[in-house]
């Protein structure tokens, strides 16, 4: 009875390992995405996964995120272009706002475009889910006094299903089943699991998929 207990146990653990995460931390914020050379937003860094350039102008935020989110950037380098965006906007709110509601009118006209369509999906799904772990943020002094406000835009919006819907428009592209994984971390494991496998089995597809592939293995 007790080995049968031990290997019960065991099993479990394993089962909660396969549906979290590797990386500790709200997954889209605390985990910067090696780009390379790529352009993304200024940002230093240094010492601190929060920390942007201490110059740069929040009021340039959302005309400099969609200037860097063109058709043909890679998922990878969108990825870290939006967590830096959601990290600068958690300053100000109506910048929060702004961001949040650009994205998502780009979803909009997603179905008359497909080729653009998973790309604005994932975005809008990006901001979202960041915004959400903003709020589980309310203990850092970087974020302590607009977590709540900021989180508050996306109550009740399901980032998982706009993944799901770019995941519809480009099938078994593995970059995207990365950005999936990570945006069904912190509320659906089961999901979780399955894209980050998914994502495992692509690397040799994606270079820079491969140098990130850390965060979810």
């Amino acid at each position: 009875m007790v080995h049968r207990v031990s290997r019960t146990f065991l099993g479990l653990i394993a089962l909660v390992a396969l549906a979290s995460p590797a990386l500790a931390g709200p997954p889209l914020l605390c985990h910067p995405y090696d780009i390379g050379s790529a352009r993304s937003l200024p940002w230093d860094g240094a010492g601190n996964w929060a920390r942007g350039d201490a110059d740069y102008n929040v009021a340039n935020l959302v005309k400099d995120t969609e200037a860097l989110l063109t058709p043909s950037t890679p998922v990878i380098v969108r990825m870290e272009t939006l967590r830096r965006a959601a990290i600068y906007a958690s300053q100000d709110v109506k910048v929060a706002a702004q961001l949040y509601r650009t994205m998502t009118d780009r979803v909009l006209t997603a179905d008359k475009t497909p080729a653009a369509g998973a790309l604005a999906y994932l975005d809008a799904a990006y901001v979202t889910e960041a915004f959400r772990e903003i709020g589980m943020l309310s203990q850092m002094s970087e974020f302590r006094d607009r977590a709540a406000a900021v989180a508050g835009l996306v109550k009740d919006v399901d980032a998982y299903g706009m993944v799901s819907k770019a995941l519809v428009v480009r099938p078994g592209d593995p970059s995207l089943e990365f950005a999936a994984a990570l945006i069904a971390a912190g509320t659906k494991g089961g999901a979780y699991a399955q894209h980050a496998e998914k994502a495992r089995a692509g690397v040799k597809q994606d270079p820079l998929l491969a140098k990130n592939i850390g965060h979810v293995s």
